[in-house]
């Protein structure tokens, strides 16, 4: 195909026809010409509605940028084109972790669940701690749910610690120890679901299965301008059979860590993505539109409910007072200080321990602090009790509840959610800052 640049002098035929479009209000975008040395016919012209400069260029971005999020072939288009580029990128400079040094199915499950809502950085310690302590499949099944736990604090979420175990079991009784390599076998393990499985399954195995995860869903929206809630199981069902068509097949386990790592690395959740080290910015259509900070789209969620607690560190000489929470619940079978709710003052808190028995020698207020969960917010304030006689056996009521421990103890066996992090400190126990 040959280009040409007509002159209105020397092609007065082209000029006629501008002339003419302008006097029926249309610009000539686009033309279908054929030209000799000597002439030029124009064939047709396409008629656009006259724009102001800015309508023009919001207009011309807004129209594209509609085609691109709504085309569903272009989208297919775009997924054809990822892979290459996508693991030349990780095999220049993946980051190099245990858990994919040695992808042994049990390492690669527990380094995923580990990871989930926490960084790589905040699970190394905690992931080779865990193999010392339970280096396979039967270590863990077999490990008292106190230990357990203690091993989990910080990390949060530990009903995921108790699935792990109980996963661990059904995997001894009913596959002889050794983990499933088929997704829907995972799938119907405690605490694993379509994103372990997929992880798993691609990463130990070997096999075609995508592990789509919040950073997964990121990058793909801001590469094709998706709009779909991301937070919706609806789109994650859908993105996971997009790119079952498109995952590579000889590499799939690098290619799902490789998207996991562009979006812990690259397409950031917050602040600006890191456009100019991506594989894809030739291609992205968040980049080319400037929409990075638009994508991917979330429904807002609903505000976190505040409750207020009084927190009570109560010693007598080296021992301090905690409590067991219920098997079910936030922070299950954890143990935590004694706790008021709402927040009271000194003379209530007095109050309160007289009327359980207690004789307090001195209290004195330790300050506030806050905890945020997934659904809600603790605003604490403290007060560190001294009391006589801690371990009375005639106590009856609430204090029949405690547990009466050496705090050197606390430190090194029982599992304290970091809830409590604050207060620890005055007993000197430093806890991980967790979720729940």
């Amino acid at each position: 195909m040959t280009f040409f640049a007509p002159n209105i002098e020397t092609h007065p035929e082209f000029a006629r026809a501008l002339k003419k479009a302008r006097e029926a209000g249309v610009e000539i975008l686009a033309y279908d010409c054929r030209v000799t040395q000597d002439s030029m016919e124009i064939a047709d012209f396409v008629p656009v509605r006259l724009e102001t400069g800015e309508e023009r260029h919001g207009g011309s971005v807004a129209r594209q940028e509609k085609q691109a999020g709504n085309d569903g072939n272009r989208e297919d288009n775009l997924l054809s084109q990822i892979g290459a580029p996508l693991l030349k990128w990780y095999d220049n400079g993946r980051r190099i972790l245990p858990w994919r040094e040695n992808p042994r199915p049990y390492y690669v499950w527990l380094s995923e669940i580990m990871l989930q809502q926490t960084r790589v950085e905040a699970v190394k310690p905690y992931f080779d701690n865990f193999i010392i302590h339970a280096p396979d499949i039967r270590a863990l099944a077999e490990m008292e749910e106190d230990k357990l736990v203690k091993l989990w604090e910080g990390l949060g979420y530990y009903n995921r610690a108790r699935n792990l175990q109980k996963a661990a079991r059904i995997i001894m009784e009913e596959y002889g120890g050794t983990m499933p390599s088929e997704y829907e076998s995972l799938l119907k393990l405690p605490g694993i679901g379509s994103y372990t499985a997929g992880a798993i399954a691609s990463i130990a195995y070997g096999k075609a299965v995508p592990a789509v995860d919040g950073n997964v869903l990121r990058v793909l929206a801001r590469l094709r301008l998706d709009g779909d809630d991301i937070l919706s199981q609806k789109t994650k069902s859908r993105v996971e059979k997009e790119l079952l068509e498109f995952i590579s097949k000889d590499r799939p386990g690098d290619f799902n860590q490789a998207l996991m790592e562009l979006g812990a690395m690259v397409c950031l959740p917050n602040g600006e993505p890191k456009c100019n080290e991506c594989p894809w910015e030739t291609i992205c259509q968040a980049h080319r539109f400037g929409k990075t900070s638009e994508y991917p789209k979330k429904k807002g969620k609903k505000a976190r409910k505040i409750e207020e607690k009084t927190i009570l560190v109560i010693q007598d000489g080296e021992k301090a007072a905690f409590r067991k929470r219920p098997k079910k619940g936030l922070l299950a079978g954890l143990y935590e200080f004694p706790m008021l709710e709402g927040h009271r003052t000194e003379e209530e808190v007095l109050k309160a321990l007289n009327e359980i028995g207690l004789k307090v020698l001195h209290i004195k207020s330790i300050g506030g602090a806050k905890h945020i969960f997934s659904h809600k917010e603790w605003h604490m304030i403290g007060y560190a009790v001294r009391v006589d006689e801690l371990e009375n056996p005639e106590r009856t009521g609430a204090l029949q509840e405690w547990l009466f421990i050496d705090k050197h103890e606390a430190r090194e066996r029982y599992p304290i959610p970091s809830a409590y992090a604050a207060y620890a400190e005055y007993l000197n126990i430093k806890l991980g800052m967790d979720k729940d």
